[in-house]
């Protein structure tokens, strides 16, 4: 029996929009250390709609990523609740909505690229046949094609990187998180694939709703939709700032002058929490 995507009807769907895609309220999270207790997140709320891509900046540290993997459910807040579509973070990966990418591609080595990418689709049970017929697709989309059999090692760092994208993809989530995707990548792999990314999403139908953690405005700008910034630690929400360029966006969108004055205006909010 082939396992087809569980597209969902036209109810489903006005169902789904409807409601946040995620949405975090008053997230507190805190770690023992040796030397006493840190918070991390002192009741954070972020809302991502459907379809909406939203980025997370703030200093280093802050707890960005902390906050990603509560979301994903990684990771238990001490306070707080996080919905995805109104589910639980344990109950959303079970009904696999959503799919997630790091900073280190994170692929199995004895895998070759296209293993990697089925590796969710085995797990959610679908025939051999329509691994294939998806992995194929995928590896497509992403230029991956060449590149099918190769292990991680004999990958450059974009081409894991993709490969990491496309499995994120698998299951078609209809969120995507991302936890600083091209943070480890040189400048001009980070730039093309960003572009990438910006091609994908205006692909995907429905368009996904993407939590971004980045710590590079430039690339907040160029991919959101809307940007949250983080206060230093016990981080807290600052400000959020509606990125106002057109959609289906260019990458050659980072060059313009409105898009120099957001980051610029994103800029000043971190300096602004310094003091």
């Amino acid at each position: 029996m082939v396992i087809a995507i569980d597209e969902p009807n036209a109810i489903q769907r006005a169902a789904l929009s409807a409601q946040p895609a995620i949405d975090v309220r008053g997230v507190t999270k805190r770690y023992q250390t040796r030397t006493g207790t840190v918070q991390a997140l002192a009741g954070v709320d972020v809302m991502v709609a459907a379809g909406e891509v939203v980025a997370l900046v703030g200093p280093s540290g802050c707890g960005k990523s902390t906050l990603l993997r509560i979301i994903a459910g990684l990771e238990q807040p001490d306070a707080g609740e996080v919905r995805l579509f109104g589910l639980a973070p344990t109950q959303a990966r079970r009904e696999h909505r959503f799919g997630i990418a790091f900073q280190a591609a994170a692929l199995l080595e004895w895998r070759d690229a296209a293993a990697n990418i089925a590796l969710p689709l085995e797990l959610a049970g679908w025939s051999p046949a329509a691994r294939a017929k998806r992995v194929a697709e995928l590896l497509a989309r992403m230029g991956l094609s060449d590149a099918a059999g190769r292990l991680p090692r004999q990958l450059s760092g974009g081409m894991q990187q993709r490969v990491a994208l496309a499995r994120a993809l698998a299951l078609a989530p209809p969120v995507l998180l991302l936890d600083e995707p091209f943070s480890a990548l040189d400048e001009l792999t980070r730039e093309q694939l960003q572009g990438e990314l910006l091609d994908l999403l205006a692909t995907i139908d429905p368009a996904p709703a993407v939590l971004l953690v980045t710590h590079n405005l430039a690339e907040a700008v160029l991919l959101a939709d809307r940007v949250v910034v983080l206060s230093r630690r016990p981080a807290q929400v600052l400000a959020e700032v509606t990125v106002d360029l057109p959609r289906p966006r260019r990458a050659d969108v980072r060059d313009d002058e409105h898009s120099h004055r957001l980051v610029a205006e994103l800029r000043a909010v971190l300096r602004s929490d310094r003091y």
